[in-house]
């Protein structure tokens, strides 16, 4: 049975990460395409290259750091309550 619940729960865990690297994928080109091509065409030139990928490391580098405090700060909330349940 819980076998059965831990696949579940990793199911769902893969899903999530799934989820959020689509929405990262999804965010970054809008942002990095909108800020370093301004006239699309058929290919990029090396300055709307390296606009983008310096561009698209900076995003996900700050996505990476939004992603860390929120999971510490669900964490808090998670130990938070178990000690507050802890008391009862």
């Amino acid at each position: 049975m819980a076998d059965a619940k831990q696949q579940i729960m990793d199911q769902v865990r893969q899903q999530a990460a799934i989820s959020n690297a689509r929405a990262l994928i999804e965010k970054v080109n809008e942002h990095c395409f909108e800020r370093c091509v301004p006239k699309p065409g058929t290919s990029l030139s090396s300055t709307e290259s390296t606009c983008y990928t310096h561009c698209m490391e900076k995003y996900m580098a700050s996505w990476n750091i939004v992603s860390r405090q929120y999971l510490a700060q669900i964490q808090k909330g998670v130990s938070g309550a178990g000690a507050a349940m802890g008391g009862l």
